[in-house]
């Protein structure tokens, strides 16, 4: 393959690709399987800093290229990828590693969220709740860090970000159009997916204040937003399962990874919440859940680069 046609192939979204493997890499960890896990985590780091090096070539030689992904949605996925794969770092204790992805990720937050806000468009469409998953990912990372390090200010900096996450989704959903859930191609997924990452956030909050000592409101209104949050999830995931099953869309579109990810921050979202509120049916929900995902994102894996080689051959033509 030529490496030049190839890096012209990657869509924008492909961030998407190491958000869904990083998370299934958690849900592994959650699961037991810690050497399944780090075979995942190993591709997902693998997936992410190869497009830290696509990243890097459009912005210094192609640079109409990089302002054009950077006005979409899409580019987002570059700050929720860098914030899921720093919270498996932090599991594994590597808190120096998982710091500097929270930092990585704020820059590229506060980078991309101007071009992104600035070309928005309505209807709103899958790709859209990026907003909400790319501002819920600090805060997971955020309350991850605060509850190992012990950090009260990281804490309520997790807080805050968490309620203006949920802010991105509601003015999202708000101006959904909902024929996605029968025309979308893969990223109409993610209205389920911010959801999940919202009760992921949930979670971790939970554990963060109970270390940083919150015993107050706070502490009382996470633990409901949790339930809800994960309530309104799992709901929504069957409605979208039905959607496939009746309007089948069985082709290749690298928007799939958007599809992949929701399955696996469900089932991650869903085990966290129902381990911190001491939940074990829902927790045997959330374990069970892991395994589509799973199975997806290896389908995806050689979908993807099929789909890479035969671009690069088309363009060799």
């Amino acid at each position: 393959m030529d490496p030049d046609r190839v890096i012209a192939a990657v869509p924008a979204g492909a961030g998407a690709a190491a958000m869904a493997t990083g998370v299934v890499s958690v849900g592994l960890h959650l699961a037991g399987i810690e050497w399944f896990s780090i075979l995942w985590l190993g591709i997902g780091t693998g997936i992410w800093l190869a497009l830290l090096g696509v990243f890097a070539f459009r912005l210094t030689d192609d640079r109409t290229r990089w302002i054009a992904d950077a006005d979409t949605p899409a580019a987002l996925t570059a700050v929720a990828a860098t914030t899921v794969l720093g919270t498996r770092f932090a599991l594994l204790g590597w808190q120096p590693v998982a710091i500097a992805a929270l930092a990585a990720a704020f820059v590229l937050w506060v980078v991309l969220n101007p071009f992104v806000i600035s070309h928005w468009t309505t209807p709103t469409v899958g790709t859209h709740f990026l907003l909400c998953v790319a501002t819920q990912g600090l805060a997971v990372l955020g309350a991850t860090l605060a509850a190992d390090l012990h950090a009260r200010w990281l804490t309520g900096a997790a807080l805050v970000v968490f309620v203006g996450g949920l802010g991105c989704y509601a003015a999202v959903v708000a101006r959904f159009s909902f024929a996605q859930f029968r025309a979308g191609a893969g990223d109409q997924w993610v209205c389920a997916g911010a959801l999940a990452i919202s009760a992921l956030a949930a979670g971790k909050l939970i554990v963060a204040t109970d270390a940083s000592g919150w015993d107050g409101w706070p502490h009382t209104a996470v633990r409901v937003l949790a339930v809800a949050l994960v309530a309104a999830d799992l709901s929504l995931y069957a409605v979208l399962a039905a959607c496939e099953v009746r309007w089948p869309r069985l082709w290749f579109d690298f928007r799939r990874w958007a599809t992949a990810f929701p399955l696996g921050m469900s089932a991650v979202a869903t085990t966290t919440v129902a381990t911190a509120l001491d939940l074990p049916w829902l927790r045997a929900v959330g374990l069970a859940l892991i395994w589509p995902a799973a199975v997806l994102c290896t389908i995806l894996l050689v979908a993807s680069v099929r789909y890479l080689t035969d671009a690069s051959a088309a363009t060799a033509r």
